[in-house]
């Protein structure tokens, strides 16, 4: 049997009946420590209690979890973030990971899931629901080191383009013809073109050639 202590977990979440069911939720491995239902409460509160892990919810008056993220972060680097939101929306979770956070996950999670997931924040794990890891994948780059230890890094360049923008740029790059992508997506060669003019502009890159030497430094090949 395991002697490792309980990890010290705090609360941030401005309902005070879901962070009750929280609380009641999570298993013997985790001890919760504090708990705040606002941003200047909770960054004062993490900053005296110093936890393992915080849960943080993303829609909260005066800026929310990210707020409470970078200004935490700041002064305490090594007390770790995860994001606990009923919001799956693209710009909540890159919003989030972006000040700090090292996973997101959404409401739905089970009592023994979000167990788990603390103790892979602390453990230095990155942890997403499901159904975000795409965005995540998508809007972030990942350098060979940071993927050793789960870290990942904001590409503000590559966030500008679509789900589809991205889908087109990395098969032009990996040497694709026109034809040939309109085929593997199921689309017309006019959209293809569109989608890459559009792709060229967003970049500020002049020709095919520039666009995949900006897709192979990013290693998105």
């Amino acid at each position: 049997m395991s002697t490792r202590r309980p990890l010290r977990v705090f609360l941030v979440d401005d309902h005070r009946l879901f962070r009750a069911g929280v609380r009641t939720e999570l298993g013997p491995e985790v001890e919760v420590v504090g708990e705040a239902d606002e941003v200047a409460a909770a960054i004062e509160l993490i900053g005296e209690r110093l936890p393992d892990v915080v849960l943080v919810d993303v829609h909260m008056p005066d800026g929310g979890g990210q707020a409470v993220i970078e200004a935490v972060g700041r002064l305490h680097p090594d007390v770790r973030f995860l994001a606990l939101s009923v919001s799956d929306a693209a710009e909540d979770v890159i919003g989030v990971i972006r000040a700090g956070a090292r996973g997101y996950v959404t409401k739905t999670i089970s009592g023994a899931e979000l167990t788990e997931a603390i103790v892979r924040i602390a453990d230095g794990d990155a942890v997403f629901s499901p159904r975000l890891a795409g965005f995540v994948l998508d809007a972030f780059a990942v350098e060979p080191t940071a993927a050793a230890t789960g870290t990942v890094i904001f590409d503000p360049e590559l966030d500008q383009l679509t789900p589809r923008e991205r889908e087109v740029l990395r098969l032009i790059a990996r040497g694709y013809a026109y034809k040939e992508v309109a085929r593997e997506l199921s689309i017309s060669i006019k959209t293809v073109e569109s989608h890459v003019s559009a792709v060229l502009r967003k970049l500020q890159l002049s020709s095919r050639h520039q666009l995949t030497r900006w897709a192979s430094e990013r290693r998105l090949l």
